[in-house]
């Protein structure tokens, strides 16, 4: 299937096809954001302390086989990859063929010992070392900058990535509506389907769905994948007015006051269905034809993200959501659609 929005009940064993020339890669309806792990940047990440957890969501998702996890070179940065490849290394043969691994490529000369562009295969060979693999599922473009690289040149880069056996499909991310219709038709003239977009989506930010930027992806097949669905925490019920989140946490930041009576929407609807919140909150994207890509630090997280699994939101539930739900904002550079 192409799209979550004809799914009676979203359940593990829910399957969403990133199209591909030479392969589709089969993915589960939820995936694992890993932005936070290896990133000290925004996340602060500490091995010694963090690595344990994500040890545990590693185990807790791949046995039960919604193991899809969204990397890129530019998490951490590049330790990001080499946390994958380990876990990927210490996992069971039988395991590893059901596990879905997709990164991303920035399209920005900025890392340690890399003076010149090394092109998009180049990087994508760098990032399958880290990984310790020879090909990954999905292999997208991070932001839609185009200073070194144009549309054609990145199409281009990526068709040889497929053509090589490098990636089974490939993506774009933060792409707007003309942005992501130039690349899947540059894509096109090399016989490769552009299979998802990447973005911010969520109750905090309607703007792709308000801008028609889903029913693009949905008319094409292209399968939107939203990050941050729980607006880095704030759509979980942990953080309030009296205790927000931490101001490195830019997605999704919202007045309290436009927050509060959403959340206690969500709170009445999870309580109902005996789900946590941030159940709520992922289900409601993938009613609205998205994969969410909820974060997850340890077992427990993982644990409750999964939880979005096993029910759907009735259109009631939905367009109460809906009603109380916030256009949000676009971040300049990084962010288009």
């Amino acid at each position: 299937m192409a799209s979550l929005k004809t799914v009676k009940i979203f359940n593990h064993a829910t399957k969403v096809t990133l199209r591909g020339m030479k392969q589709n890669a089969e993915v589960p309806a939820t995936c694992c954001g890993t932005w936070s792990w290896g990133e000290k940047r925004a996340w602060g990440y500490k091995e010694e302390r963090d690595l344990p957890g994500i040890k545990e969501v590693w185990a807790q998702l791949n046995k039960e086989k919604i193991g899809f996890y969204d990397g890129a070179e530019g998490y951490g940065p590049l330790e990001n990859e080499r946390i994958i490849g380990r876990l990927l290394k210490d996992t069971p043969e039988e395991q590893k063929k059901d596990i879905v691994i997709a990164t991303k490529w920035l399209p920005i000369p900025m890392f340690p010992g890399r003076i010149w562009p090394v092109g998009i295969v180049g990087a994508l060979k760098r990032s399958l070392e880290r990984l310790g693999v020879e090909q990954v599922d999905l292999y997208q473009v991070h932001i839609p900058v185009f200073w070194f690289y144009s549309i054609e040149t990145i199409a281009k880069g990526l068709a040889e990535c497929v053509n090589l056996g490098l990636t089974k499909t490939v993506g774009v991310s933060n792409y707007n509506e003309e942005q992501m219709v130039k690349m899947y038709d540059e894509l096109q003239k090399f016989g490769i389907p552009l299979a998802s977009n990447q973005i911010e989506f969520n109750l905090l930010r309607t703007i792709p769905e308000k801008s028609g930027l889903l029913a693009a992806c949905h008319a094409r097949d292209i399968v939107p994948l939203a990050y941050s669905p729980l607006a880095q925490g704030r759509l979980t019920g942990k953080y309030s007015s009296k205790s927000p989140p931490p101001t490195t946490r830019i997605y999704g930041n919202q007045p309290w006051e436009i927050i509060d009576p959403l959340l206690e929407a969500m709170k009445d609807i999870a309580d109902k269905r005996e789900v946590p919140m941030s159940a709520i909150a992922l289900n409601w994207v993938m009613c609205k034809g998205a994969i969410p890509l909820g974060g997850a630090r340890n077992g427990k997280q993982a644990e409750q993200n999964a939880k979005a699994l096993g029910f759907r939101l009735t259109d009631d539930e939905v367009k109460r959501l809906d009603e109380l739900s916030v256009e949000g904002k676009t971040l300049s550079i990084v962010q288009a659609g």
